[in-house]
């Protein structure tokens, strides 16, 4: 198991930024891709970001591209992803998930696994 846990979310104004983090407990993370995904209220779980584990390749949902940065660093076993821009629709909770089958494309909730808890991201005025 590679136990994933996120944080970082909050109550941010539209315009504003956050910045999330998704941590592993030792070194399980290290080669694997992984991938962002939001929930909102009512909607099903949708992809945001991935990145692959040397952080060579990064994939954006078109719906983020441009505002959201993905990145990583290996070394802290953590994963980040800087969201800029916030707008009132990327409320949601976002959780972090390892690419453990590569069955479909990047962005299928159906090749990941180890889901973290989730943290809440809220843009409101």
């Amino acid at each position: 198991q590679v136990p994933l846990v996120e944080s970082g979310g909050g109550l941010v104004e539209p315009g504003g930024s956050l910045r999330l983090s998704c941590a592993a407990s030792g070194s399980g993370l290290l080669y694997y891709t992984i991938g962002w995904f939001r929930q909102a209220p009512g909607k099903e779980r949708e992809w945001v970001a991935s990145i692959s584990w040397g952080s060579t390749s990064t994939d954006y949902a078109d719906s983020v591209k441009g505002r959201f940065t993905i990145s990583r660093d290996n070394a802290k076993n953590t994963m980040y992803l800087q969201m800029n821009a916030l707008k009132v629709e990327d409320t949601a909770v976002y959780y972090c998930a390892a690419r453990i089958t590569y069955v479909a494309a990047v962005n299928a909730l159906k090749d990941y696994g180890y889901w973290g808890q989730g943290t809440q991201v809220t843009v409101s005025s």
